[in-house]
């Protein structure tokens, strides 16, 4: 056997078969072995050599449908082609076509060494691979072209086996690692770029970061994560008691997870801080691996193969007789997994039991080609039969959208009889769903709105985007706007026009942003909030069309929005908060702590995760994988309701019978977001805010609409918004501008204006002259020097032109009033 197979024998399996005794002697072959397994990119199915399929389950119940193949003359590696036609490369050296059936096709070519792992060339868009690389016991990698043909070897290593190796996301490098502990980084063509590191142990697993300028590699029980950049500190930490078997980093969700001879796995973040820890395996974990989409990773042990969560509990466990699976690949839309086994045998895994509801529907799919559809209150029972495999699924809005590799069915919930279908070009990685439109992403046609009757809207897009690492917490969608979180920057939201693509406007934080989530209820993009949560897990919220950022919480988990209000509850430092309308920090930010309402998340545990949030339902998953329930108050999706149909009294009579300090403010803030001052002043004065209450009344007195809506403005902290309101209005109110900017001394300003518009230069160098005299002060602004020298000031004028400018408002406020404006 090659020196890797040899240590390989000493920790409980060999490239031979498997282990069944202890010691370097203490094995007893028990099959031939399968090393490796791994899948084109644009190939809609695995295998890999024999095969046995197994039920995996996503979501609320899930498992692995599995069946395996008995084992054909023992095999290193396998690859599936886009024909869905299985590349094997056996123990003889022999490379074989087989079927996705598991039945033998025929001879490829044959190589003169032994194949010990094997990955294939990404597809990048609408580029489809033809070919894949393979590591061999005799130091080199060669890249073979899918039909056999070896297109170049390159000697990687003259003294040791090369262990494992990964083409980088882009498909522009390749990365190899072995037996000499060296790790190398290698062109495209095999041209050798550098060696990013020497160690003194054999590494296992090699693998790149999200984006292609980090490699992590295992070197005995430490993992280590070095940059391609020279001036970067690379990240070293112990991750097992054992040595690490095998890592793997996903792009989408920046987690690691990791499997050694500890027989326990782990999941990390990208700066080594441990997130789960398994219960220890009865065998040495020998492999795991990531699914496309970074929701759920695969582990490999002895007759074991175990589907879980990205958080780290388990979703199923299957029995494979596989003997040590040594290889586990996904394909690229993650509903199918291949493992390889240590007897030769291969295992299959598709996706079933995946479980989604909504309201009073509830839908499994219980068979990858069919769907079960239960309606809790009517207590029916719809059965829903594709003709293709279903690859992904989404309920919600009275919709259910379930796609297959080349078509898309949109079922409306109060007819299953009649769906609408139509093509895709792709196969769908991501479905997110609004009361108007819903998202389709892919990876050749990226992002796509589309209608409720299967109309394309448009295809939001900008330079950089990568939708191949979108996922539910990078994207939002709304009935108006699409967001998508720029993962080139980080820290950069993008905003879209759902119907048109337009763009809207750019969200720039100053640290990474790592989760994102679009309002639902607001009936236009003027109103339309976004909230996000940073690297710090800080939230903000801030408008779409107008960045101002407003820090809503720290120490946050998971964040939502409602679907009928505009409710945001968030699990933050150990609570399960509600702000009843968070749209009162840019409307009256004082008001904030009374709209927020937090209940204890004990329940919860650490590093949950909200999971819906419909009408007044709140479920959340948590890290151990229960799903639980909470319920917010009955009364906000009410109080919402009210204020939209502008039923004001009704809103006030709700209030008083609920008599809830949280529902009164919310009233009161949504009453003077929609200038209802008589509704603002009652919610105002059962919260006992008294001095609000007294600037309410002045602002009701004035006689212009243009006033009372710039006073308004001020009130929201929005000065510049205010004079704007007043200078703008046919005439100008410049006297009015000219006095609010008096009152929040904005002196400079103040006289600006007046020269500007050659009135009241005077009136604003009498109340500087005022101000200046009970502050005991010198004027020191040149500017009010100058003026002060050329306008005499005489109180009795100045009196008099306020009172013909409160005259004519006056007269225009009497004349709009009669006019019904």
């Amino acid at each position: 056997l090659p020196r890797s197979a040899r240590r390989l024998a000493r920790r409980g399996h060999t490239a031979g078969g498997n282990v069944r005794g202890l010691g370097p002697l203490g094995w007893r072959r028990a099959g031939s072995a399968c090393n490796g397994v791994c899948w084109r990119v644009r190939g809609a199915s695995i295998a890999a050599a024999g095969s046995r399929q197994h039920p995996l389950r996503r979501h609320a119940a899930q498992g692995v449908a599995a069946r395996v193949k008995p084992p054909h003359g023992g095999g290193y590696g396998m690859c599936v082609g886009a024909d869905e036609r299985a590349v094997h490369v056996q123990d003889d050296k022999t490379v074989c076509r087989w079927n996705m059936e598991g039945e033998l096709l025929g001879t490829v070519a044959t190589l003169d060494t032994y194949v010990t792992d094997m990955h294939w060339f990404p597809s990048i868009g609408r580029q489809v691979a033809d070919m894949f690389v393979v590591s061999c016991s005799d130091g080199t990698f060669r890249l073979i072209h899918q039909t056999g043909r070896e297109e170049k070897r390159v000697e990687a290593s003259p003294t040791a086996a090369i262990i494992s190796l990964r083409w980088s996301y882009d498909g522009a490098a390749l990365v190899t690692a072995g037996e000499d502990g060296a790790v190398k980084v290698w062109s495209r063509n095999g041209m050798l770029r550098s060696t990013l590191a020497a160690t003194s142990k054999a590494i296992f697993s090699v693998c790149w970061g999200p984006d292609n300028d980090q490699i992590l590699f295992a070197s005995g029980n430490e993992i280590v994560i070095k940059s391609l950049q020279v001036d970067r500190k690379q990240l070293q930490w112990k991750a097992h008691a054992g040595v690490v078997m095998k890592a793997d980093w996903n792009a989408v969700n920046n987690l690691i997870v990791s499997g050694g001879e500890d027989r326990m796995y782990k999941v990390w973040d990208a700066f080594g801080r441990q997130l789960f820890q398994s219960l220890p395996f009865e065998f040495v974990v020998t492999t795991v691996s990531w699914s496309p989409n970074g929701e759920l990773f695969a582990v490999g042990s002895f007759d074991i193969l175990r589907l879980c969560d990205k958080t780290g509990w388990s979703y199923s466990r299957e029995k494979t007789e596989s003997g040590s699976l040594l290889g586990v690949e996904w394909t690229p839309d993650g509903t199918q997994v291949a493992a390889a086994g240590a007897n030769g045998a291969v295992v299959f895994g598709q996706l079933i039991n995946e479980t989604l509801s909504w309201n009073n529907i509830e839908v499994e799919l219980t068979e990858p080609t069919h769907i079960k559809v239960q309606d809790v209150f009517a207590e029916t029972v719809e059965e829903l039969d594709f003709r293709d495999r279903v690859i992904e699924m989404a309920l919600g809005y009275g919709y259910l959208i379930a796609c297959t590799a080349s078509q898309c069915y949109l079922y409306n919930c109060g007819n299953w009889n009649t769906p609408h279908i139509f093509d895709v070009r792709a196969p769908v990685n991501l479905i997110i769903q609004s009361d108007r439109h819903f998202i389709m992403v892919d990876n050749t046609n990226g992002v796509q709105v589309y209608s409720y009757d299967g109309r394309v809207l448009s295809n939001p897009r900008f330079a950089g985007i990568r939708v191949e690492f979108l996922n539910r917490r990078t994207l939002g969608l709304s009935s108006d706007t699409v967001a998508i979180l720029d993962k080139a920057d980080g820290k950069t939201i993008r905003c879209f026009d759902a119907a048109t693509a337009r763009h809207i406007s750019d969200i720039t934080h100053h640290m990474d942003i790592v989760e994102i989530a679009v309002s639902q209820y607001a009936t236009g993009t003027a109103e339309r909030k976004v909230v996000f949560i940073d690297s710090n897990r800080d939230m903000y919220i801030t408008p779409v069309l107008r960045q101002h950022q407003v820090k809503l919480s720290t120490m946050v988990d998971s964040v939502a929005w409602n679907d009928v209000s505009d409710t945001l509850v968030a699990l933050a430092d150990g609570k399960l908060v509600t702000w009843t309308y968070p749209n009162v920090v840019f409307v009256d930010k004082d008001l904030l702590p009374a709209t927020t309402t937090s209940k204890a998340g004990d329940m919860f545990g650490k590093l949950p995760q909200i999971h819906t949030f419909f009408g007044t339902r709140v479920t959340v998953r948590r890290a151990d994988g229960a799903l639980l329930t909470a319920n917010v108050g009955v009364y906000p999706p009410l109080l919402y309701e009210f204020v939209r149909g502008s039923r004001w009294e009704e809103a006030v009579r709700l209030c008083r019978f609920v008599k809830a300090p949280d529902l009164w403010a919310a009233l009161a803030a949504m009453a003077i977001n929609e200038k209802h001052l008589h509704t603002a002043e009652i919610a105002l004065a059962a919260i006992n805010e008294v001095d609000k209450v007294h600037y309410i009344s002045y602002i009701k007195d004035i006689p212009s609409a243009e006033g009372r809506a710039a006073e308004l403005m001020l009130y929201r902290r929005l000065p510049e918004e205010a004079e704007q309101v007043l200078l703008q209005a046919a005439p100008p109110l410049v006297y009015r501008a000219i006095k609010m900017n008096i009152r929040l001394f904005r002196w400079v300003r103040a006289l600006e204006l007046a020269v500007q518009y050659k009135t009241h230069v005077d009136t604003v160098l009498a109340y500087r002259q005022r101000y200046l005299a009970s502050a005991k002060r010198a004027e020191t602004i040149e500017r009010f020097l100058q003026y002060s020298a050329q306008v005499t000031i005489d109180w009795d004028a100045i009196k008099a032109k306020k009172a013909a400018e409160k005259d004519k408002e006056r007269e225009r406020g009497s004349k709009a009033a009669a006019d019904g404006v």
